[in-house]
This record gives C-alpha cells, sequence and structure tokens, in this order.
C-alpha cells in the first residue's frame, strides 16, 4: 500500500502540482521556505482530513485562492491491475469541507483503506513536550492502527464520558438525577478497563523498539517508554469501583475526575522526563525514536509499514546516525517522504527518488539508486 500520486491546487505557496512519490525514499530538497514541509502537510491533509501543523485547516489555503485542494491515490501491491484509490480533501475559504475517497465520505472504515502515517515536523514535538492529551491521542491512533478490531474501545469510552459529564452537569445543576449516574458508570467502566487493556499492551510492546532506536539515533542515557494509567483496574468491576469512591468528587466539580482520559505516556532518559528536562534536540530524537520503534512493530505484527513523512529530520544527525536513519527506512519496506535543504543531508547510499523544489514549485526528478527507488 503505497501513494503514487499527490496533485495540489490552493495549498499554501505550492503551484498547482502533481508528483508521484517513489515506491522507497523520496527526497524532497530545496531552501527554507520554498515549500518542501507543505507537500507533506499535503500527503497529511489528502489521507487524515486534518492538518498535522495546525488546528486551524484554513490557514492552509494560499493568499487570494478561494480554496484548498489536495488528492491522493493510494495503489494496493503491484502487477498489471493493482487496486487503486483516491482520497480527496477540498476547504473553502467560505467553510465548506470535504474529505472523500473515490467520491464517498472518509468514515471509519474507509479510513483503514489509507497507510497509516507516521509524522516528524517541528509542530508535532508537542507529542514529547505538550500536555499527556497529546500523547494519548496519539497512542491510540497507534493501537487502531495495530488492532484496528479494537479501535472502538476509545470511540466508546469517548462516548459514555461525554455522557456522563453532561449528566453530572445537569445534577450540579440541579435538573438531573444521581440514580442515572449507574448506568454512565457501568458503560464507562467497561470501556474503560478494555481501553486501558490495549493502551497497557502497546505500551510494553513499543518499550524494547523505543529504547533501541533511541540508541542508534544518539539519545544518551537509557531511555525508557512506559505507559502510566491513572487507574489501578484491571477489570470493569474494578474501575467501577473506583469512580463509584469518587463519585462525590465528581459531583462537586461536575465532570468526571478518574478515568483513562487523564492517563499518560512518558517518554524519558535517564530517569528524567523528555517533556521536562529534554533539551530541544533531545525531544527531536525522542520523537523520532518513538515513530521509528511503532513502525518496527507495526510490521513484526504483519501491519503494512507506514507511510513516514519525515521534516528536516537528518539536519542534527551526524553521518552514522544519517546512515543508520537510512537503514531503518530501507528494513521492511514502506514509503517515506524526507524534506531536506540540500540532496546531500541524505547518504549516498540510501537510494531514493529526488525531488528539487523551488518557491513551491517541484522542478525536477531524479533517482539515485535501484528500481524500487524509481517513480511510479
Amino acid at each position: 500500500m503505497r501513494a503514487t500520486r499527490l496533485s495540489t491546487l490552493g495549498l499554501r505557496n505550492l503551484e498547482p502540482a502533481e508528483i508521484a512519490p517513489g515506491a522507497g525514499v523520496t527526497l524532497l530538497w530545496g531552501r527554507n521556505g520554498a515549500g518542501k514541509t507543505n507537500l507533506l502537510e499535503a500527503v497529511y491533509l489528502g489521507l487524515a482530513g486534518r492538518s498535522p501543523r495546525t488546528r486551524n485547516d484554513r490557514e492552509a489555503i494560499a493568499f487570494g485562492e478561494p480554496l484548498a485542494r489536495v488528492e491522493v491515490e493510494i495503489r494496493d501491491g503491484e502487477g498489471d491491475d493493482p487496486g487503486s484509490r483516491t482520497f480527496l480533501w477540498a476547504l473553502e475559504r467560505a467553510g465548506e469541507r470535504r474529505h472523500q475517497v473515490d467520491g464517498r465520505p472518509v468514515d471509519a472504515a474507509s479510513a483503514e483503506l489509507r497507510p497509516a502515517l507516521s509524522v516528524f515536523m517541528p509542530d508535532r514535538l508537542v507529542l514529547v513536550k505538550g500536555p499527556p492529551a497529546a500523547r494519548r491521542a496519539h497512542l491510540d491512533r497507534f493501537c487502531a492502527a495495530l488492532w484496528p478490531a479494537r479501535a472502538e474501545a476509545r470511540r466508546r469510552y469517548g462516548r459514555a464520558l461525554a455522557q456522563r459529564n453532561a449528566l453530572l452537569g445537569r445534577i450540579r445543576a440541579g435538573t438531573g438525577a444521581v440514580a442515572s449516574l449507574d448506568a454512565w458508570d457501568a458503560e464507562l467502566a467497561g470501556s474503560g478497563a478494555e481501553l486501558i487493556e490495549v493502551r497497557r499492551a502497546a505500551g510494553l510492546a513499543l518499550a524494547p523498539p523505543f529504547a533501541r532506536a533511541a540508541a542508534e539515533l544518539g539519545l544518551e542515557g537509557e531511555a525508557e517508554l512506559a505507559y502510566r494509567p491513572r487507574s489501578e483496574a484491571t477489570d470493569p468491576e474494578a474501575l467501577a469501583g473506583e469512580l463509584a469512591h469518587r463519585r462525590e468528587a465528581d459531583l462537586a466539580r461536575g465532570f468526571t475526575t478518574h478515568g483513562p482520559h487523564l492517563d499518560e505516556l512518558s517518554l524519558s532518559r535517564g530517569g528524567r522526563a523528555l517533556r521536562r528536562y529534554g533539551s530541544q534536540g533531545e525531544q527531536r530524537l525522542g520523537l523520532l525514536a518513538l515513530l521509528f520503534a511503532e513502525r518496527e512493530m507495526l510490521i513484526a505484527e504483519g501491519r503494512p509499514p507506514p507511510l513516514m513523512l519525515l521534516d528536516d529530520v537528518t539536519s542534527e544527525l551526524d553521518p552514522g546516525r544519517r546512515s543508520r536513519l537510512c537503514e531503518r527506512l530501507l528494513e521492511g519496506g514502506g514509503q517515506a517522504l524526507i524534506t531536506a535543504t540540500e540532496p546531500g543531508q541524505l547518504p549516498a547510499e540510501c537510494p531514493r527518488l529526488e525531488l528539487a523544489v523551488r518557491e513551491g514549485r517541484v522542478l525536477a526528478e531524479v533517482s539515485n539508486g535501484p528500481p524500487g527507488a524509481e517513480a511510479a
């Protein structure tokens, strides 16, 4: 499963363009501000339906343009007649938004028709240095990519939490019945216990590859990834008991003060949290190690490798670690789009398709390596 075509219109500083990413590594190179990162954002917008850089997707519409539009074609396998589908994302300045696959709205089921996405951008450092909510959401998306059949636990928990909080608010305002909480406590405990179990399994499996990747990439000190649930419950009954014990506090505050919506995914180095004590460079390495740990686990579980979108990933790596980065990208196959200011920032032995980007335009295509690196 790989992206074979990307077309953009009215997106940031990009001229209307259509490119064919390589089957393996594609290097987008050019000076700062040329539009390289915008091309990565375009791929993400087309497939995920949202920007990895901002919560206000309208910022992606180019100045003076009425709308931004992205198409990404995904193809399954090779051969004479591989299956393909086209994802479309479009946003009008007036506010109308579309996210479709082959002309139909993208939903939870059709989202599985695209590869998992793994993004390294300066804005994504919020996963390391930001609040726990960002890491929880990231962990849940990874679990859904790893075990699609178990993705419903997070959605059920979110719905139950919203309903319970709404009821708590009504009770606090004098318009709700306390007895109604029992049903929502049972629903919240059932989905919550399942969510904790899924997250715990993913955290335990991710910890060893995270430590290995961090060491290879140069993060000094023992790197550790740990899932830290707020609850000590191991089954729905125990979690329901914890909720009952805190009911008075919830009623006083008007919202649920306990449960997996408060969990943490901890990334640390030498026993100290990267969020609080890591430098910018260490946080970058921590994020990259997390992405490669997830990639390794997906491949090990027989899932398709993620499509990696890596922005300026080599700038703080020495030559040896740049080589190791390329080795990891080539392990297990899969696609990667990487940006750099100079083509030499990616080792010459790394086969890739090179696309030069100048002032919002893609100017050239040069293959470097075996046929697997050529354009589609």
